[in-house]
């Protein structure tokens, strides 16, 4: 069973990482200690920032041999709440920040877990190269949370989430000791694929230092549209043309509910519609093309085609980069304009790709007749399934209200997502937001599996101790 850390195991671990390496002040703990949406705050000791790989498994094995928890935290962007302690001491990645290796021939790039996403995207675009995953957080978010949670993104239709990313890793065991994985193979049959293991795994079978990431051609164009639809049946017709026409080209299928539109028109300064008419769908659609102007002419006939044919109504593609960035922040800002709209009950879910429309429909019936009045913000990744359901309190209601609900009307919506063969967490993992949810809809044998794992590479449960099963 774990314990609070006595003032001698303190003393320890902060001459393990030296002075710039730990902190016990609050106004340097209080960003790391609260989730940005504000609904999980915590608590800590102290925060521990190793610099290396070898201080990390030093700290961990002093833990272990302890039995004090550790809760780990790369750039604090999780939406499920399992990077903020309740009085663990957190493990910071952020002193390790080095770009170790980038490698154009193997089209690798190794990076610790304590460098952002933008900047591995901006080490490979210096090497004349492309690292793929794209989130809104890029700019925070951190390698080594970005491999721990899976993360997805924009490009997932095209290139998967993290895990298919990961050549390989560079982990701190539970018992402090280090596993050197960093292969850089594209073909490796030789035992259990521990790399895909400890991605998605949630800092819970191992802190990962470094990961070997998959790096790929830049394209020569890209082409990026913002069209209106009628319905997200609509929406899969444009889908299935746009597989059809571009191939593996087709990045990017982002499906928006117009009520998500008003919020960011609303609530994020510098934003226009480029759209007219207001239509009650639309979708944000990349494409590229080693040809620099191939992507630009795929994506003219697409939408010709889709016209003609009735499928979409008002549609622009953009002229050059700032254009496509504009559309972009439409869908990006998607989730910071509910902020200012009050409580909200989220739910990341994911169902196969032709379940999508009934899905929405479904869940927005059950959740009208559940709350009514609220206000519903449909939007995500529907080339790959992935639908963020988020039910917004009634406009002028009381938070506190919609928040004793939230539970019960969660659980609803899930309920919907699996009845139609789909999953409660599609790309924020489940963190301590959703384990027992997870557990009620999960076949007994698998929760008995994932536990058996855990158990024996951490049977102290020293790292993120209250995170999964």
């Amino acid at each position: 069973m774990s314990r609070p850390p006595s003032d001698e195991l303190l003393s320890r671990l902060k001459a393990l990482v030296g002075p710039y390496g730990w902190t016990d002040d609050p106004e340097i703990l209080a960003p790391r200690l609260v989730e940005w949406r504000d609904r999980w705050s915590g608590a800590t000791p102290l925060m521990l920032s190793p610099a290396s790989t070898e201080e990390t498994a030093a700290v961990v094995r002093l833990c272990a041999e302890a039995g004090v928890p550790l809760t780990v935290q790369g750039g604090n962007t999780g939406l499920v709440g399992g990077q903020i302690p309740q009085g663990e001491i957190l493990l910071s990645t952020r002193r390790m920040r080095a770009i170790r290796d980038v490698d154009p021939v193997d089209d690798v790039l190794v990076a610790e877990a304590g460098v952002t996403l933008a900047e591995v995207q901006a080490a490979a675009e210096a090497a004349g190269r492309r690292f793929p995953l794209s989130l809104a957080s890029e700019g925070t978010a951190t390698i080594g949370g970005v491999v721990s949670t899976n993360a997805g993104g924009v490009a997932v239709l095209r290139f998967g989430t993290a895990r298919d990313l990961v050549l390989g890793l560079e982990a701190v065991l539970p018992d402090g000791q280090i596993w050197r994985g960093l292969r850089r193979l594209r073909k490796d049959n030789t035992g259990y694929d521990l790399k895909g293991l400890l991605s998605g795994a949630e800092g819970t079978l191992g802190v990962v230092t470094a990961a070997s990431l998959k790096l790929f051609p830049r394209p020569g164009g890209k082409a990026t549209a913002m069209v209106g639809v009628e319905s997200p049946e609509a929406a899969l017709d444009l889908l299935a043309r746009a597989r059809q026409s571009a191939d593996a080209g087709l990045e990017a299928f982002e499906l928006m509910a117009r009520q998500g539109v008003e919020f960011v028109l609303r609530n994020i300064p510098g934003h226009r519609d480029p759209l007219s008419g207001e239509p009650p769908w639309r979708v944000l659609i990349e494409i590229a093309s080693p040809d620099p102007v191939g992507a630009g002419s795929l994506m003219e006939s697409l939408l010709s085609g889709a016209s003609e044919a009735g499928v979409i109504g008002d549609a622009v593609i953009a002229a050059g980069e700032a254009q496509a960035a504009a559309l972009w922040s439409l869908r990006e800002n998607q989730s910071a304009a509910q902020k200012p709209e009050g409580a909200t009950w989220k739910h990341d879910i994911s169902v196969p790709v032709s379940q999508v429309p009934r899905f929405i429909r479904e869940a927005s019936r059950a959740m009208s007749a559940f709350a009514p009045g609220c206000r519903i913000s449909a939007f995500g990744h529907v080339g790959d399934g992935n639908i963020h359901f988020d039910v917004l309190r009634p406009e002028g209601g009381d938070d506190a209200a919609h928040i004793a609900r939230r539970t019960e009307g969660q659980a609803r919506v899930h309920d919907i997502a699996i009845a139609l063969g789909g999953s409660v967490s599609a790309e924020h993992g489940l963190g301590v937001m959703k384990a027992d949810e997870a557990r009620r809809q999960k076949d007994p044998t698998e929760v008995a599996l994932l536990m058996a794992i855990r158990t024996s590479l951490d049977p102290g449960r020293i790292l993120n101790p209250r995170v999964l099963f």
